[in-house]
């Protein structure tokens, strides 16, 4: 089972919008078209899929995705409006994989840059974890720890140790995938549980930075994750713009 994931495209309804590097909307063609060669079962989004949060963004989006040989799926970020997102395509709370299963999270807090799962979320996780011991993923938009980042740290999951306490004991959790940093990154939660950024299918910010900084030598790109038996091996693809 080969599942692909994207994150934050940051579309315009205007298609030739630029952003600070590239066009979003070529770029997410580009990006589309190497990830389909690649033949997924699955692909999902996940989150900031616009930058101007209209009808005719998600348009755009879903144009371009529907190129793809498989189904897919997406999740709203912070720059997201979900009713116009979700008018669109609905957004899924749990994939079906077979032998795994993937959770969708919702981190977006209204008007914040930061994410929060809150209580009710939490409490809804918990159940789902519960109900099946299948080998799962989670998703979400938010980054459930540091990434090295001063700003992006910010601007990350405010309430993630209650994430992790919610994790804690449900051994199916086999890794977290996030959006929102911009960047490829590998790193560990309580417990050893891998946690997966990607890079944008538009801007790419600098690792390590202290201060917003785009990283304008790096290629948009995607996360392939392949789901073997009860195993995981991941990588990161990149496209030439």
């Amino acid at each position: 089972m080969r599942l692909i994931q994207l994150t934050d495209c940051h579309l315009h309804a205007d298609p030739l919008a630029p952003s600070r590097t590239g066009i979003p909307h070529r770029r997410l063609e580009r990006v589309v078209e190497a990830a389909a060669r690649l033949r997924p079962e699955a692909v999902l989004v996940t989150g900031d899929v616009s930058q101007d949060e209209t009808a005719a963004s998600y348009a755009l989006a879903g144009q371009v995705l529907a190129r793809l040989d498989c189904p897919w799926f997406w999740l709203p970020g912070n720059h997201d409006e979900p009713r116009r997102m979700a008018e669109y395509r609905p957004c899924h709370a749990s994939l079906d994989l077979g032998g795994w299963r993937v959770l969708l999270l919702d981190t977006q807090v209204v008007g914040q840059a930061a994410g929060e799962l809150g209580e009710a979320r939490l409490a809804g996780l918990a159940s789902r974890l519960a109900d099946d011991d299948r080998p799962t993923l989670v998703a979400m938009h938010h980054p459930p720890l540091a990434v090295g980042s001063a700003w992006l740290d910010a601007l990350g999951l405010v309430d993630a140790e209650a994430f992790w306490r919610t994790l804690a004991g449900h051994e199916c959790v086999q890794a977290v995938l996030c959006g929102h940093i911009h960047q490829a990154f590998v790193g560990h939660g309580p417990g050893g549980v891998p946690i997966y950024g990607c890079p944008s299918t538009s801007d790419q910010f600098l690792p390590g930075s202290e201060t917003f900084a785009v990283d304008e030598a790096s290629r948009p790109g995607f996360r392939v994750v392949d789901l073997h038996g009860g195993a995981l091996a991941t990588w990161v693809e990149r496209v030439e713009p």
